[in-house]
């Protein structure tokens, strides 16, 4: 009796065993079409559609090859909240902007990403097209960056464009927009309004030097 009630441990045991690793196994198949917020999803070859991307730790950080599509209603307001302070820079010191990203728990997406506006910690390798860009996410663009109104990014590694403002922790390329902002530059900086560590500046900014202590 013993022996079976043994054999009938180790089998269910077994089953459980099996349906984990088959469960992990789903999980780090390729998608091509998935969704975000999940906590199923961590590779995309293809497309991943973001309907209500935030800041979550519980949030499956997923490996997109492809195209990463981005329609949080959020975006439609807040470009206009944004408008309110852009007579006072120092208001563009967003709190986001301060956080160091951590890329292991961080989307990663190699080739382009379109949204209204993004809210997931972010790495994107290539383009990046949005309205407002990056808010409360820490974010890491390496490639160029276009925007109708606003870039936020901690680290742009490339090319930001856009119409009213340009905001970064850590630049190392290009910044062109109506105000430039970035504490820790090596690079340009062309539009009305320039900041980076060392001045602040009209029409062009610059710095090739390390960051002063």
């Amino acid at each position: 009796m013993k022996t079976k009630i043994l054999l009938i441990l180790s089998l269910f045991t077994g089953c459980i065993m099996n349906a984990q690793d088959s469960l992990h196994t789903q999980l780090d198949r390729p998608r091509f079409i998935a969704f975000s917020p999940s906590k199923e999803t961590k590779n995309v070859n293809g497309m991943l559609i973001k309907y209500y991307d935030e800041i979550d730790n519980e949030i499956q950080p997923k490996k997109v090859n492809g195209v990463g599509l981005g329609f949080n209603g959020l975006g439609i307001f807040f470009p206009a909240l944004l408008l309110v302070n852009i007579t006072s820079i120092d208001n563009w010191a967003m709190n986001d902007i301060g956080l160091e990203p951590l890329p292991a728990k961080m989307n990663t997406i190699n080739g382009m990403q379109l949204s209204i506006i993004n809210m997931e910690p972010t790495v994107t390798n290539g383009l990046e097209v949005s309205v407002s860009s990056n808010i409360s996410a820490p974010s890491v663009i390496n490639g160029v960056a276009v925007s109708p109104l606003y870039n936020f990014h901690h680290t742009t590694k490339g090319v930001a464009i856009s119409t009213f403002a340009n905001v970064s922790r850590k630049c190392r390329g290009v910044q062109v927009a109506l105000i430039n902002v970035c504490k820790d530059s090596r690079g340009i900086q062309i539009g009305f309004w320039n900041e980076n560590e060392r001045r602040k500046f009209p029409l062009i900014n610059w710095n090739f030097k390390n960051k002063k202590s």
